[in-house]
This record gives structure tokens, sequence and C-alpha cells, in this order.
């Protein structure tokens, strides 16, 4: 039986709620709005955030997201852009996507590899015209990845190519992420007469007029499984913008907390805790993101190891578990994984699911042992606890695709 109790989730458990300025990290431009609605302060990855807000458990935030939709202040990523008619090829030398063969006004997730395949990071390129493109990355590798972006625009401008970039500061712009089923909905009583949502769809992005405010940019994607867009709106404006969506009643905000149960039940990895620099694309099941002209044209960082892992084979896999048995504790990063007294892997993620009613996690285990259905054990607190492998998402995914011909 599943416990309705609940912690803060894996990536979020280490952190304590932020008593001093000094002590909070930086804030956003919602700060004070957060903490108005009785948001409770965490330091996350030197940002203060709301990891949950009074009014709601996280686990009612979480539910509430998947039946109906929450606003997430997602301000700490990175957002940058880059220039020129030679930006997507730039881009292209440090990750593994077909930026050059991406329509514009589309995007994709996509990662930054080192020389030995492993993940430097996870991102988003949007490619906003032949000229231009939009990436968001995650905050915690903001510098490593301001670094590698910057050398790879230098490389190219040392070679007279047609490139440059521009980081966007958290003080000048800022990310809201709006999530659920009810989302689509409430942002088109906001936007501009001649825009539409209709044809937006999964990893599309434009910019308009929202709540009165002018170019914002919103882009079909998020963190959660759901329908739902991340909108990039100037920080002077986020606020009023954040408080016409909540107008309605309809949406709530929603913190840290249930931002991390949320992806990890759409089997969504995070950076530094199923993903690093000593994992490879392979490994981590998202071989996927290697798309097949960059394949054939074997360019990117660590292509001879990734792809000769396509051709070989690999020794672990990432996978999803489930917990079987009776009132199991849930197993969270770190757990052994165990098969006939033996450790076969290490969970990386892992917490009580709001949605499925029972205890899931993913982590790596043994080529040999990645099918569903296949028996481990975990060791938690020096007891072993039953557990499956199980398929991915934990629930279903809910993207808005584009309808196929």
């Amino acid at each position: 039986m599943f416990r309705l109790s609940y912690r803060l989730p894996t990536a979020l458990g280490g952190l304590r709620h932020a008593s001093s300025a000094a002590g909070e990290g930086q804030r956003t431009a919602l700060y004070d709005f957060h903490v108005q609605r009785g948001g409770k302060i965490v330091n996350f990855g030197g940002y203060a955030l709301p990891v949950q807000y009074t009014d709601q458990s996280i686990i009612a935030s979480h539910l509430h997201t998947r039946q109906v939709g929450s606003i997430f202040d997602v301000s700490h990523m990175l957002q940058t852009r880059v220039f020129g008619k030679d930006a997507a090829a730039c881009l292209e030398s440090v990750c593994t996507a077909d930026i050059l063969g991406t329509p514009e006004g589309s995007g994709g997730l996509t990662v930054f590899t080192n020389e030995a395949g492993g993940i430097l990071d996870d991102l988003i390129v949007n490619k906003v015209s032949e000229k231009e493109l939009y990436v968001v990355s995650n905050a915690a590798m903001k510098e490593q990845d301001m670094g590698i972006m910057s050398a790879a625009v230098d490389n190219f401008k040392s070679q007279g190519k047609d490139v440059t970039i521009e980081f966007l500061t958290p003080t000048d712009q800022s990310l809201v992420a709006v999530q659920g089923p009810q989302v689509a909905k409430e942002l088109s009583k906001l936007l501009a007469k001649e825009a539409s949502l209709d044809q937006l769809y999964f990893m599309t992005s434009f910019v308009t007029t929202l709540a009165g405010i002018p170019n914002v940019r919103i882009t079909r994607c998020g963190y959660t499984g759901e329908d739902g867009v991340e909108i990039s709106v100037e920080s002077s404006q986020v606020q009023k913008l954040t408080e016409s969506i909540l107008e309605s009643g309809v949406l709530k905000l929603a913190g840290l907390g249930a931002r991390d149960s949320l992806r990890l039940e759409a089997g969504l990895c995070l950076y530094g805790s199923d993903i690093d620099s000593k994992t490879t694309p392979v490994e981590a099941a998202l071989a996927w993101l290697v798309s097949k002209r960059r394949r054939t044209t074997r360019d990117f960082p660590g292509a001879d190891v990734i792809l000769g892992q396509l051709k070989e084979g690999v020794s672990r896999r990432r996978v999803g578990f489930q917990m079987l048995g009776t009132k199991p504790p849930p197993a969270r990063s770190g757990v052994a994984i165990l098969s006939q007294g033996q450790q076969v892997g290490q969970v990386t993620s892992g917490c009580p699911s709001p949605s499925a009613g029972r205890n899931i996690a993913m982590g790596y285990v043994a080529e040999n042992l990645k099918a569903p259905g296949t028996k481990v054990e975990f060791k938690v607190r020096d007891k072993l606890y039953e557990a499956e492998v199980t398929k991915m998402p934990f629930v279903k995914a809910n993207y808005y695709n584009k309808p196929n011909k």
C-alpha cells in the first residue's frame, strides 16, 4: 500500500530553508512575490526558490498540476541567444543535435558531450530562424555551459565565421513554466487576438503578446510530462504576467518539490543525479538524442565512443523501477540495487508517486537486467526490499504533438 507521507524529493532532500539573505542564494525577479504568496524558500543551485507554498502540500501541488495546471518559476535556468548565419553549425560542434536540419520555429532536447562521450549537460535548442537560436540549459551547470558555448563561438570566429552569443541574466529575462491540462485554455484568454496556441505543437516556439505584454516567447515544452509551455519574458514584466495567469483562480503556484516528483513520474532525467559527465547517452537510454545525420557525420565530441556503443552495446543502462510488497520505504538516490545477493547497480532518483500510488525510482543496472519485469532488490537502511524493472514514463505523457497525417 502506498503511504501518503512525503518529504523533499531526490534532488531537494539535502536542502534547508534559507534563514538569511546571505545563505539563500541569488533572487529571481519573482522572489518577493513568492514570499508574499507563502513560498517556502530554499537555496537550490545557488538560487532562492520556493520548494512549495503554504496553501498546498507537495502532493496536492503535484496532483493539481496533473489534473488542472500550475506555474513554476524557472528563471534560474540559463537562457542564451546565438546569432549569425553560422549559429547552427557552431552549436552543432558541441552537441549531438541536427540543428541545421531543424525547421524554423522548432526545437528539441540535446546534450553537450565530452571526448569520452559523457554528458556535460542537457539543453533545449530552439531554431528561431536560420540566423538565430534560443537555448535553455541547466542553472547548476551555468558557468560550464557558458564556457562551452563561448569557446565554440570563439573558435568559429577565429575561422572568419558569422556567429555571436548573448547570455540572458535573470535580472533582465525571466522564465516561467506553466504546466497542466488546463494551461492552453487559460493562456488563450490572455493571448493577443491574432495569436493562437492551436498550431503551437510540442517543441515549437513563437513570440507574441501575452497579458498585454509584448515580445513574450512561448515554447510548447516542459519538465512534467503534461501539456504546457515555458514563457520567456522581461523580468520587469514577469510579476504582472504571473498575476494575470493566476487571476482566474484555476492555475496555482507550484515549487521545486512538485517539479521534481512530476519529472520523475515522466521518466525525465535530472542532470547531476541521473546523468553526468561519466554517463553516455547510450547508457542513459538517450541514444535518440544523437540524430541520424550526426551519426553519419561523426563530428560531435565523443562521437567515436558513442557510436561504438551504439554498435557494440554497453554494460549498464538507465531503467525505471517500481517497488513491490507492503509499505516499502522509498528508494532515494544512492540506494544499492542487488540481484542474487550481488550489487548490480544504483538508484539515481526515487520518490513516492502521487499519481501512480506506488514508490518509483530510476537508476542503472547491468545490461542483462534491463528488461521490464526483471526482479531486483533495493537495499534501504540495511534492509532489502523487492522491486522490478518497469517501462518509463511511469504515467502517460500528455504532450501536445502535431497530428500524424
